[in-house]
C-alpha cells in the first residue's frame, strides 16, 4: 500500500538508484557505508540505504518496503514509522561495522535490507497471523514464520 512515507521512500531509492550514474563516481563512495578507519563518515549510517548494487536488489527491497511497510505506517503513523525504518537503517549499518571490524574486512555497503529487515521484524509483531505468500512455499504462511524463513535465508 502507497502510504506517505513508504512512497517518498521508493521514490528516493529509485531515484538515488537511477541517478547515481549522473554524479560525480566520488558522491555514491562518499554515502556508502565503509568501515571506521577507512572512509567512514557519521552520515554513511544512513545514506547507504539508499544506494543499491543492482536492479534486482533495489526491486526486492523496495517491494518488501511496499508489501509491508503500508500497514505499518498505518497502524503507528508517518512519524514513528519513519522514525522507526531509520532507526532500523542505522541500526542494521552499526551492525554491519562491527561484523566488518571483528572479520577484518573493508569494503563498502549499500542497500536498504537493514530496513527492510526492521520493518518484517515489527510487521511479524503487530500482525503475526497475517497469511503471506512465499515464493518457495505455494501455499500462504504466517508472517511470523515468514520472517524467520526469511531472516534464516539471508543469513544463510
Amino acid at each position: 500500500m502507497f502510504t506517505p512515507v513508504v512512497q517518498w521512500l521508493i521514490i528516493a531509492n529509485v531515484v538515488m538508484f537511477f541517478g547515481e550514474p549522473y554524479l560525480p563516481r566520488a558522491w555514491a563512495g562518499y554515502m556508502a557505508l565503509w568501515p571506521v578507519g577507512t572512509f567512514f563518515e557519521p552520515w554513511q549510517l544512513v545514506t547507504y540505504a539508499f544506494l543499491h548494487g543492482g536492479m534486482l536488489h533495489l526491486a526486492f527491497n523496495m517491494f518488501a518496503l511496499y508489501m509491508f511497510g503500508g500497514a505499518l505506517e498505518q497502524v503507528v503513523g508517518p512519524r514513528r514509522y519513519l522514525a522507526y525504518y531509520l532507526v532500523c537503517v542505522a541500526t542494521a549499518a552499526i551492525t554491519q561495522l562491527a561484523v566488518m571490524a571483528f572479520a577484518r574486512e573493508i569494503y563498502p555497503t549499500v542497500g536498504a535490507s537493514g530496513g527492510v529487515f526492521g520493518l518484517l521484524l515489527a510487521y511479524a509483531i503487530y500482525f503475526p497471523n497475517n497469511r503471506v505468500f512465499f515464493l518457495l512455499i505455494p501455499f500462504p504462511i504466517k508472517a511470523r514464520v515468514f520472517v524467520l524463513i526469511y531472516a534464516a535465508l539471508e543469513l544463510f
